[in-house]
């Protein structure tokens, strides 16, 4: 709880300080693009509560000097090791000009530093074949660095509106530590508070008015945290199933694999080429129906923070039976096929104009 409620004063402050101080910084740190293809705001937005989140995480976890000093060096080296991604995010929030592409390495690193320091590699899925080839040493480490990469572009994927992501990751990284309770790994426990607590204290300033944005910096950081995490779970503790990890994390991975799906295979585009077709965008447009065409300040975040809940339930979805099934193959593999199916009949309904109409908010 003290870690917790450390992180979250912490990261409480810190998002206050940088929105108290934006006319010191809005010039570089502000979303000023407000016509782009991903663009729902009215006015520019310090897009860098990334930072807020990483010093809360830093304050929360520094408290258990006092309780388990072995906790605390775990849990910094995990910290040490997400710098790599969150700096390269945060150096494209000020300086809009780093690549996809190079978030993506660093992310990589950051994978890479962590298994180095921690001897987290995934050796075995609990897939017949690919654990054969993970048994090789290089194509294990080649394996968990590109996984833990995925998952971090993943989260940058869905954060698109007001609280979209940082609940999600809420809800992620509550599962994450009531498995590590139920297994005693209260290493991971403290770290999945920290962030929670850190989450929390930026969420009340993003969420529902959008005062502060967790930019690229944020996403990134929050995406190899949970994905991280997910990695030392199954391989400090051999009971949670592989499969685990896949299930909770499975909105935004399944959100990325259709986009891809959708781009390369239907709109014969680049993968890697914005758009504005993603779930939650068309829920934005198609279900969240009032207010479209104003311009109104007001009314646009109001349209914009009644999309994320949508997409919150979407994530519980997946990680209820995550956590109450963790450690059962057979049956998180059949919520996940279930997710899946259910994904892709909503995101088809919804193009087509045929969900039902009590699915709808449209205002008069």
């Amino acid at each position: 709880m003290v870690t917790f409620l450390t992180a979250f004063i912490t990261s409480f402050l810190v998002a206050l300080l940088i929105l108290r101080f934006a006319h010191l910084h809005q010039r570089y740190s502000a979303d000023h693009d407000l016509q782009g293809v991903q663009k729902f705001h009215a006015k520019a937005v310090p897009r860098i509560g990334g930072v807020a989140i990483f010093l809360g995480i830093c304050a929360g976890l520094l408290t258990r000097f006092w309780v388990d000093t072995f906790v605390l060096k775990v849990a910094l080296l995990v910290l040490l090791s997400s710098l790599p991604a969150f700096a390269s995010g945060l150096i494209e929030d000020f300086t809009k000009v780093v690549s996809v592409k190079a978030r993506l390495l660093a992310t990589f690193a950051s994978a890479a530093l962590a298994g180095y320091l921690l001897d987290a590699w995934l050796v075995d899925v609990q897939f017949i074949g690919l654990d054969y080839l993970l048994a090789i040493p290089a194509i294990s480490i080649l394996f968990t660095c590109l996984a833990v990469a995925g998952v971090s572009n993943a989260f940058n994927i869905i954060d698109g509106y007001n609280g979209l992501l940082s609940v999600v990751s809420l809800i992620i990284l509550f599962a994450i530590a009531y498995v590590s309770f139920q297994v005693h790994d209260f290493v991971l426990m403290a770290c999945a508070f920290a962030a929670m607590g850190a989450i929390v204290g930026f969420l009340i300033w993003n969420y529902p008015r959008g005062l502060i944005f967790l930019g690229d910096g944020g996403a990134y950081l929050l995406g190899f945290w949970v994905a991280e995490l997910c990695i030392l779970l199954v391989t400090r503790n051999p009971q949670v199933s592989k499969w685990f990890p896949v299930l909770v994390c499975f909105y935004p991975i399944f959100e990325t694999l259709f986009t891809i799906y959708r781009r390369v295979f239907l709109q014969k585009a680049n993968a890697g080429l914005p758009d504005a077709a993603h779930l939650h965008q068309v829920i934005y447009r198609r279900v969240v129906r009032w207010a479209i065409g104003t311009q109104d300040e007001v009314l646009l975040t109001q349209r914009n923070s009644l999309t994320s809940p949508y997409l919150w339930v979407l994530c519980g979805m997946a990680a209820v039976p995550a956590m109450l099934f963790w450690d059962n193959k057979v049956v998180l593999q059949l919520f996940i096929a279930l997710f899946a199916i259910t994904y892709v009949w909503l995101y088809w309904s919804i193009v087509r104009f045929k969900i039902p109409k009590w699915f709808v908010i449209n205002k008069k």
